[in-house]
């Protein structure tokens, strides 16, 4: 692939019947408010936050703390924690380039969209109304499944919510995280990858559809018939 990936894949044109959107990494860039949070639990709990760091992007919290804090994976603990994070650092997150304009586009053109993260609801309604992002009719949370990213079930989960189970082949899901691509592929669904919080060796490796830096690459041109059609353009050549 060499040390310059190659965004000039010319633009291509997909249809589909609904969405799943992972949100950070994805819908917007929370990373220095996530860096600030485990630095203040990692004191707590006597962990250095670069080891928490290393493996907790795209993973719950309680998912992390199981191995690292045992007697705090629970979810009064974690609810109550990630509900501060927009609270106390509001001003350290930011929309992920193209997300706003492709979210508000699919709900003027009543296309079916639901966000699926490893972040509890505290958090992801928190962040929302934070940056005054459009809210889902449908929310899978950290609290909503028993095994976090990579298992598939959160996103079977979406497939229930929007009524598509049968037709995994036709959503797609987005995605930047490894561990969510390889959990959207497992669900059936097309992944879009984007390459905003991993190298895109690491995010081309878990296998997506289209590889893309961000969202400024995916437009909404037309919806008929129940199916919504993108525009898929800059994407990585592999």
């Amino acid at each position: 692939m060499g040390s310059q990936p190659d965004y000039t894949h010319p633009p291509q044109q997909v249809s589909f019947d609904g969405f799943l959107f992972d949100m950070d990494g994805t819908i917007i860039d929370s990373t220095p408010a996530i860096v600030k949070h485990w630095h203040k639990i990692g004191n707590e709990i006597g962990v250095p936050a670069e080891t928490i760091l290393k493996t907790s992007h795209g993973r719950r919290s309680v998912d992390v703390l199981k191995i690292l804090a045992p007697e705090k994976a629970n979810w009064e603990y974690v609810c109550r924690l990630e509900g501060e994070i927009p609270i106390l650092y509001g001003d350290d997150a930011t929309e992920i380039p193209g997300a706003r304009c492709l979210l508000d586009a699919l709900i003027e053109k009543s296309s079916p969209w639901a966000i699926v993260t490893s972040g509890t609801k505290p958090l992801v309604t928190g962040w929302l109304n934070v940056l005054k992002l459009a809210k889902p009719e449908h929310l899978v949370t950290a609290e909503s499944v028993e095994n976090g990213k990579p298992d598939p079930t959160c996103y079977i989960m979406g497939l229930e919510k929007l009524g598509l189970t049968d037709k995994a082949a036709d959503v797609l899901v987005l995605e930047d995280s490894p561990a969510g691509i390889r959990a959207g592929k497992a669900a059936g669904c097309k992944v879009i990858g984007l390459v905003t919080s991993h190298t895109v060796e690491q995010v081309v490796e878990a296998g997506p559809d289209w590889v893309v830096k961000d969202l400024d690459s995916v437009k909404v041109i037309a919806a008929e018939g129940g199916k919504t059609t993108l525009e898929i353009s800059n994407a990585l050549r592999v």
